[in-house]
């Protein structure tokens, strides 16, 4: 008996992780504009993520490129066009968008989590960005477009 209950232990401790499982992360959705934002610009990103929620991702990207004209220095913007983009596979495209917004909303930690930017993790307001040393070298190549 003693056997018998040793096995089935055994077998509860080896089953128990494989329920859990990795965790599924949960799904990004469309971010609301700012209330500053032109009545207009709040409807579209309404209708936007309504569309969006419904996975009619044509149509939300069509809002949310009407919004984007209406504000384009809103990151929520950018960002909501970058997931009706990347849902529809236009990745590339996406990517800029997820791109613009982190640097118009760069503490916005929803926008962080975009598919473009996830490998980077959240930026951090207490690291200090290392500069580059020269040694009283100049750098070489035509990132300056020949500015000495």
């Amino acid at each position: 008996m003693r056997f018998i209950a040793s096995w089935l232990v055994i077998g509860w401790l080896l089953w128990l992780p494989a329920c859990a499982g990795p965790e599924k992360p949960k799904p990004r959705m469309p971010l609301p504009v700012a209330l500053s934002s032109p009545g207009p610009v709040r409807q579209l990103t309404e209708q936007g993520m309504r569309d969006y929620k419904n996975g009619r991702f044509e149509e939300a990207k069509a809002a949310f490129q009407q919004a984007m004209a209406g504000a384009p220095k809103s990151g929520q913007a950018h960002y909501n066009l970058g997931l009706a983009l990347y849902a529809l596979g236009d990745t590339d495209e996406a990517r800029e968008h997820f791109i613009e917004a982190a640097n118009l909303e760069p503490g916005n930690k929803d926008i962080w989590d975009s598919p473009a930017l996830r490998p980077y993790g959240a930026p951090d307001p207490n690291i200090v960005k290392k500069q580059k040393e020269y040694q009283g070298k100049r750098p070489s190549g035509g990132g300056m477009g020949g500015v000495r």
